[in-house]
């Protein structure tokens, strides 16, 4: 099965998350389960064509398989980075028809984008026209008063009649004034109902769930409506959640990894990126949640936020912490 395969029919995915699914994040993600579709940030594409390519787009070939997010209206724009994205080597790009923020609205991409499906349509051919990867799509059930079923529906199916195959439904509307983002996340109710109706009506379309997912039973439950689920801040909070999906997900014949294991793998890492400038806290935040639960875990987080801003910094750090939660 190639990476392209891969990614249109991976079951289980992390949610691109603005200041959290970063290269560090995904690589230590990737010591807990090998096989879980990742995404990078949302990354606009005035930043590609005109920013710091190796910052924004490079990664370790242990992320992939690995999806690009991209943020904009211009169909060109987002051709030609999807052109860069799959000359990165990125698995898969995708386009954001979800996010609600101001700096998004007033690019008029992100979930306004909902409301012009015609658009979509045409920016998602010419991005087909150029790669030979997949690009998919991540949206809402709706925005602000076009929020009812059949309006979603007729979004899909307008994009989907120029190829897309692959659909991330966030079953949450969105209020594009007078909710933040953060709340956007949250008051909106969750109508999982009508993302299982979408795939009924488009059997022949990857239909992925996504939104108020953290466990893994939640996840065999929607196993059986839909084709795929994605998890958010679920996935940060508590990142051990996904140490049995490669077995019991993907049906690998493999051993789940111990939280102290996950950390100990992390640490030829981070002494490669400290030994290149990189302070360790860019690392370091992303393991904090791993013991989530655990008894230890504050003293763990604890000693990592007093020691992990100093100049000396490095694996140490870590280690050290670990001898403070129970193995």
């Amino acid at each position: 099965m190639n990476n392209n395969q891969n990614c249109q029919i991976n079951p289980l995915s992390v949610a691109p998350m603005m200041d959290y699914t970063d290269r560090h994040f995904r690589y230590f993600m990737r010591q807990i389960t090998r096989h879980t579709l990742l995404y990078t940030e949302m990354i606009v594409t005035a930043a590609i064509k005109h920013g710091d390519r190796p910052k924004l787009l490079d990664f370790s070939p242990e992320e992939k398989p690995l999806s690009l997010q991209l943020g904009g209206d211009n169909p060109q724009d987002l051709a030609e980075c999807a052109i860069i994205a799959e000359d990165w080597g990125y698995d898969e790009v995708n386009l954001n028809v979800g996010c609600p923020s101001d700096r998004v609205q007033s690019g008029n991409f992100g979930a306004c984008l909902m409301a012009n499906p015609e658009l979509v349509a045409q920016a998602v051919e010419k991005m087909q026209q150029g790669v030979n990867i997949p690009v998919t799509i991540k949206h809402r059930i709706g925005i602000d008063e076009q929020d009812n079923y059949e309006d979603m529906a007729h979004f899909v199916r307008v994009v989907s009649k120029v190829g897309c195959q692959r659909f991330t439904v966030h079953a949450r509307k969105a209020w594009l004034k007078g909710l933040s983002p953060k709340e956007n996340r949250n008051i909106p109710p969750l109508r999982y109902e009508d993302v299982y109706r979408l795939k009924e009506e488009f059997p022949q379309l990857f239909i992925e769930i996504n939104g108020g997912i953290i466990n893994l039973k939640q996840v065999r439950d929607h196993l059986q409506f839909v084709d795929g689920v994605m998890i958010g801040r679920a996935a940060y909070d508590n990142p051990y959640l996904f140490a049995t999906v490669d077995r019991d997900i993907y049906q690998q014949n493999v051993i789940p990894p111990t939280r102290h294991e996950v950390i100990e793998r992390m640490f030829p890492y981070i002494d490669y990126w400290v030994s290149r400038g990189l302070k360790l806290h860019s690392i370091s935040r992303h393991l904090l949640a791993i013991f989530s639960g655990i008894p230890g875990t504050k003293a763990w987080k604890r000693h990592i936020s007093e020691n992990a801003c100093l100049s000396s910094a490095d694996a140490q750090v870590i280690a050290d912490a670990l001898t403070k939660v129970f193995r």
